[in-house]
């Protein structure tokens, strides 16, 4: 039996009884022979009730401080279920992102991992200890100072852990019983996927998809670690994302290769339409490096045909709502220089996306989907594609009927009982 990485997200370890039946899952695996390490969330809504807590003392709290504060809700956890663990007799020691050797860059608030120098915990679990690590979080490697990773850093965390320490798997445990065809909670008759891509899986987190998110599958892909996707609830098997399909799921007909895997939705996103831009070479780049100099990430962009009478034209783009504000600042201060008349700003859109290696070399889905969402009476507004994926950014009001639609056109309802949601978000 080799080593184990296990993840356990805040719905998991949400109270005291879910601290214990964590513990009791993770003695478990010690028991079966495995060295273990184990990432683990803040419990329940811990992280947000930091977030109103800060911008209770401060309208824009950022920074170093507020790494710091919002750190605490995993040191919490990780503490607590080391004493479970302790309780059922078997030995755990509790480790900081710093402590696991978790380093990244100088970015409070969304580092990135540079290096993982697991020491402390290879000495832990030579000792026969259980090694369980606060995710989220880590040092900076120039400063020192405590990082944390942003949105789905625990993901990130465990898989950066399992790809240092040559794990043979990196188990996400969380609150759905895997990976399903769409939200369950959008899609009552979504149905659970066995095996998907590493490939199929990034663009389904990048479209919206919040069982996984992208920076921990890109992470898996790339040191091709196999994720399991189970829930921390049940004891039945989940999805495998992986670069190859699982010699266990070999010669398996249920999870043959689908023409389509999925269908993603989000709806925390945001469009900017920045209007009367010249038409003439250059100022795209100078809409876009304003952006860029803002450190904005945006997602799908669009430029209108220039009218022939004024030479002008508009561009749009999305980009999260979070960063909306910020976004109309670093372009209105760009104004003058880039010369265009007026912006526009909507945070009440949904993406809906289509997702499907097979749809390469099937002729139709796009005709399909589109047809779907034309008799759904859904009105579309941007259209993004890639060589497996299409999304659109509709009202967000009609992303959920959207969303339902489409899964249904494709064939990808469940004949069998209704996706069971224990609790939570599907983190």
């Amino acid at each position: 039996m080799g080593l184990v990485v296990q993840k356990y997200g805040g719905s998991s370890v949400a109270d005291a009884e879910g601290i214990k039946r964590v513990a009791k899952r993770i003695v478990d695996a010690k028991k079966n022979g495995h060295q273990v390490v184990v990432v683990v969330s803040a419990m329940g809504d811990t992280t947000d009730e930091l977030i109103e807590l800060a911008e209770q003392v401060s309208p824009m709290p950022t920074g170093r401080e507020f790494d710091m504060l919002l750190t605490a809700g995993e040191r919490i956890s990780m503490a607590l279920l080391a004493m479970a663990i302790k309780n059922l007799g078997h030995e755990a020691q509790s480790f900081t992102g710093s402590q696991a050797g978790v380093i990244t860059d100088s970015v409070h608030n969304k580092a990135r991992i540079i290096d993982v120098t697991p020491g402390r915990i290879r000495t832990a679990l030579d000792e026969g200890n259980i090694a369980i690590v606060a995710g989220f979080q880590g040092v900076s490697a120039d400063s020192k100072d405590i990082t944390t990773l942003g949105r789905g850093g625990s993901d990130t965390t465990a898989v950066a852990l399992a790809a240092a320490l040559d794990a043979e798997v990196c188990e996400i445990y969380t609150d759905v019983d895997g990976v399903f065809t769409a939200d369950p909670r959008v899609v009552k008759k979504a149905r659970k996927i066995d095996w998907i891509s590493s490939e199929d899986m990034l663009e389904l987190a990048a479209s919206g998809s919040k069982v996984l998110l992208h920076r921990c599958v890109e992470y898996a892909r790339r040191y091709n670690i196999p994720i399991h996707v189970r829930s921390s609830f049940s004891g039945l098997r989940g999805t495998w994302v992986s670069n190859e399909k699982p010699a266990e799921l070999q010669g398996d007909d249920q999870v043959e290769h689908a023409i389509i895997s999925g269908v993603a939705h989000d709806v925390s996103e945001a469009k900017v339409t920045v209007v009367g831009v010249p038409d003439k070479p250059g100022e795209a780049a100078a809409i876009f490096q304003a952006i860029a100099d803002a450190e904005i990430n945006i997602d799908m962009i669009v430029q209108n045909v220039s009218a022939a009478s004024t030479g002008l034209t508009d561009i749009s783009f999305t980009l999260p709502k979070a960063e909306g504000s910020k976004a109309i600042d670093a372009l209105e201060k760009a104004k003058e220089a880039i010369g265009f008349e007026s912006l526009r700003y909507d945070d009440q859109i949904g993406k809906i996306s289509l997702v499907g290696a097979g749809m390469k070399t099937n002729p139709g889905v796009t005709a399909s989907f589109f047809t779907a969402l034309s008799d759904a009476g859904v009105n579309i507004e941007l259209i993004s594609t890639s060589e497996i994926r299409i999304s659109v950014v509709t009202r967000q009001d009609d992303v959920n009927e959207a969303v339902r639609a489409v899964h249904t056109a494709f064939g990808l309802d469940s004949d069998s009982d209704e996706a069971v949601v224990y609790g939570g978000t599907g983190r």
